[in-house]
């Protein structure tokens, strides 16, 4: 197979099937047998993203795919991304950069306009890899979607990529999901499905030997396995906000974390996950901020004053406020950084109709947005200890103000972020800054317990187990077979 350059697409049966840990998981057995593999996903919708090594951004999931194939994340694996900023609308991102803003209802328009630039980016992955693993977009049953359509069955057709449907058996109704979807599929589309497999099975995989049957009888597809439930799943990063668990760990350190309606980055948390000496807990609508945390950290947010105003409909600012009289510590990423500041002013209305809102006045800065978005990967050194750091900025808008006199970092030797005076109050625009295991050490140790995961081993060892798991249970020599 080396040397030939094939590809092959994993749809879903439904949305949130686990498409993407397929696809990290096959780029991992490809990589193993000596092929060079990409990822590939035409249209993605994530508020969770990755700056990429040509200055762009994708989504989150493409980036872990590609650290599965051992490559470098570039933006012709995800070319489209949809970033919502509201209930119904979202910035349009193409190759990596910002294109426009647009209605859900509007969006259908624009999908023709971009297909183009999803063939070009696909083609180029085609002439780089030995092997391309394609990533659907929800599913190709919501035939309702399909005129236009760049994110399954209209992408395969146009790219002659063979598809391989997943279903969830751990939902229910999985024979219904892949049957159901064959019944509802236009004639032309069903003949790119090359088969299917089903997913996320608990138990004993025997005792689904008659649905099995069943729907290959009934659907004439070949079936590659039943795979298992992945335990190890959550050692590596989610992209939807849907996976965010409500609380992780047992340890005495307590973290909350604000679950913002458009959170953006939240993988952010995924080292602190692992710690054996931290307890986190995600803190989601109409609760309350707990009492005993220590810690409480302001993510990301893909509209920072509109989360500004979620957090106050939800009384966080009191609870805030409170923590801080306590003695609490707050840290803000990004969006979390500029609502901890006195204000946030959006003048020409990018974020939203223009205007100023009243920030939370934790921290002496104010923050105005400007259209140009900061896309870059960062070296960084943390002030408070001298540990290395390693993040990566996404964000638009400019925090200026006396706090920056004492900052969270230095990047370039330039101060980066804020830090008020008794030191317990911390602003930063850099991302993925836990990923390092010194720098998470450092930080934790102020908090005065002590660290000892070691993150990126974790998720190399867990994208590893998950190639053993897929080797172990499904057809995997078929499915690569089938790659055209």
């Amino acid at each position: 197979m080396q040397g030939v350059v094939r590809a092959l697409m994993i749809q879903g049966a439904g949305s949130n099937v686990g498409k993407s840990l397929l696809v990290a998981g096959l780029c991992r057995v490809a990589r193993r047998r000596g092929l060079s593999v990409a990822p590939f996903k035409p249209q993605n919708m994530s508020n969770n993203a990755a700056v990429t090594t040509d200055g762009g951004e994708i989504g989150r999931a493409q980036a872990l795919q590609a650290l599965a194939c051992g490559v470098g994340a570039h933006t012709d694996m995800n070319p489209v991304l949809l970033k919502p900023e509201t209930d119904t609308g979202a910035q349009v991102i193409v190759q990596g950069k910002r294109l426009t803003t647009v209605r859900a209802r509007d969006y259908s328009a624009l999908k023709p306009q971009l297909l183009p630039f999803v063939l070009e980016s696909f083609e180029r992955l085609k002439a780089t890899y030995d092997l391309v693993i394609v990533e659907g977009a929800g599913s190709p049953a919501e035939v309702n979607l399909r005129a236009g359509d760049i994110a399954n069955m209209g992408f395969a057709r146009a790219a002659r990529v063979p598809v391989i449907l997943a279903g969830d058996i751990d939902r229910g109704g999985v024979i219904a999901q892949i049957v159901g979807t064959q019944a509802v599929l236009d004639p032309d589309d069903a003949t790119m499905v090359g088969g299917f497999l089903i997913n996320k099975f608990r138990g004993d995989p025997s005792l689904f030997d008659d649905g099995y049957r069943l729907i290959e009888a009934r659907t004439g597809w070949r079936g590659f396995g039943v795979l298992p439930y992945f335990r190890d799943a959550a050692k590596l990063p989610a992209e939807d906000a849907l996976d965010l668990g409500g609380a992780t760990g047992g340890g005495p350190l307590k973290i909350a974390c604000l679950a913002f309606s458009r959170i953006a980055n939240f993988d952010d948390l995924d080292p602190l996950k692992l710690e054996p000496s931290v307890s986190l807990t995600m803190v989601r609508e109409a609760e309350p901020i707990p009492g005993d945390v220590r810690l409480v950290i302001l993510p990301g947010s893909k509209s920072t004053r509109g989360d500004l105003a979620y957090l106050r409909d939800q009384g966080w600012d009191i609870d805030l406020a409170a923590h801080v009289r306590r003695g609490g510590h707050v840290l803000g990423i990004c969006g979390g950084y500029q609502m901890l500041g006195r204000s946030i002013a959006d003048p020409e209305g990018i974020e939203g109709k223009p205007g100023e809102a009243e920030a939370l006045g934790l921290l002496d800065v104010t923050t105005t947005m400007t259209p140009d978005k900061r896309l870059t990967r960062t070296a960084a050194v943390h002030a408070a200890t001298g540990a290395p750091m390693e993040g990566y900025e996404i964000h638009i808008g400019q925090t200026e103000g006396p706090a920056r006199a004492l900052p969270f970092a230095y990047v370039d030797g330039e101060p980066e972020g804020a830090t008020s005076s008794d030191g317990r109050i911390i602003g930063s625009y850099l991302h993925g800054m836990f990923a390092g295991d010194a720098f998470r050490a450092a930080f934790l140790s102020r908090l005065e317990v002590s660290s000892t995961a070691l993150y990126g081993a974790s998720v190399e060892a867990a994208l590893d187990a998950l190639a053993d798991h897929m080797e172990a249970h499904l057809d995997v020599d078929g499915l690569l077979a089938l790659a055209r």
